[in-house]
């Protein structure tokens, strides 16, 4: 086949005056495309780089002779629905694509709304509360708050805007945490109540049959009863924490974990690969945290550790995710 990659590089994004250092975390290295290029050629493909944003217009505009486009970017903006840009462009010129739909990439963008979606359909999720801007701020009844809280931007990815200091204990911290949060990364900010156990990252791959690639424990090095899995643990992984997979977890949690992450594959309309994370408290409940539909494929992302510690390849990764969406473009099978 030949295969369109859709991608946006760290290096493409123009970083203005106040953002925040993680901005563009969630956008890729050149050295990810490549992996991923690589790996597709493996597999008898030709790839073809589209690049995203208005190069990615440029590129589908002018006849870029793809036979299904491979999806791995995050979109451009400040938007909730910034991840759907690309599938959205696809689906206007009957592209096929891998990846889930645009309806599903701007639901699980929205972290809050796809907590409501998901409590509303019996899914164990921690407690929390939405401040739109300064004004709210003021009004929260701090009394009747029950720390301690993660503080977290509304809709972004990759730990973006999550950081050791995101964890809050009182209303001094939250208020000051919030300030920062709602002025440096220009969206509503989430007040989540914090799960102190375990945290557990789950794969799942497939489209008309998914199913759990692993469930992948994430273990500090250093114990401490309020871990979080912040944005400077991820940079510096190797030495913060420790990735256990299959999560070493009673049979019975971990049998509720997989049909859990199933059912919220299935109720936000996932396709192909989504990564799912939760907590688990003391009496061995999973709670949902967030799901990433759009999961990093690049040599330090969970998604492909994880495939690493089960022994599987960064091409038969691939090659899962690829399967999935031919399920759905039979006709590209023959090309």
């Amino acid at each position: 086949m030949r295969i369109g990659l859709a991608y946006d590089l760290k290096s493409s994004f123009d970083a203005k005056p106040g953002h925040p250092e993680d901005i563009a975390e969630e956008y890729d290295s050149i050295e990810t495309v490549q992996l991923i290029a690589s790996s597709l050629e493996a597999l008898g493909n030709q790839v073809i780089h589209l690049g995203g944003g208005t190069e990615f217009l440029r590129n589908i505009l002018a006849g870029a002779g793809t036979d299904m486009v491979f999806n791995i970017s995050e979109g451009r903006g400040n938007y909730p629905g910034r991840e759907a840009q690309v599938p959205s462009v696809l689906e206007m010129c009957d592209i096929p694509y891998t990846g889930s739909p645009p309806q599903c990439l701007s639901v699980c963008l929205d972290k809050p709304l796809t907590k409501h979606l998901l409590k509303a359909s019996g899914i164990l999720t921690p407690g929390w509360m939405v401040i739109n801007n300064r004004d709210g701020l003021e009004r929260i009844d701090w009394e009747s708050v029950t720390f301690p809280l993660v503080i977290k931007p509304a809709h972004e990815g990759s730990s973006i805007g999550i950081h050791d200091c995101s964890l809050v204990h009182d209303s001094r911290e939250a208020r000051s945490n919030c300030a920062a949060c709602l002025a440096g990364y220009n969206q509503p900010v989430m007040l989540e109540e914090f799960i102190s156990g375990e945290e557990v990252t789950v794969g799942v791959v497939g489209s008309v049959s998914p199913e759990v690639l692993g469930i992948m424990a994430i273990k500090p090095r250093y114990q401490t009863r309020e871990f979080m899995y912040s944005i400077e643990v991820k940079r510096d992984y190797v030495n913060q924490v420790d990735y256990e997979c299959p999560a070493r977890l009673p049979k019975s949690v971990l049998e509720e974990i997989s049909r859990t992450s199933l059912r919220i594959f299935a109720l936000l309309g996932c396709r192909d690969m989504a990564r799912i994370d939760f907590r688990i408290d003391s009496g061995g409940r999973p709670h949902f945290i967030e799901i990433n539909p759009l999961p990093g494929l690049g040599n330090h992302s969970d998604l492909v550790i994880m495939a690493g510690l089960l022994g599987i390849s960064h091409q038969s990764l691939l090659q899962k995710i690829l399967s999935g969406a031919l399920e759905r473009y039979p006709q590209c099978i023959q090309i």
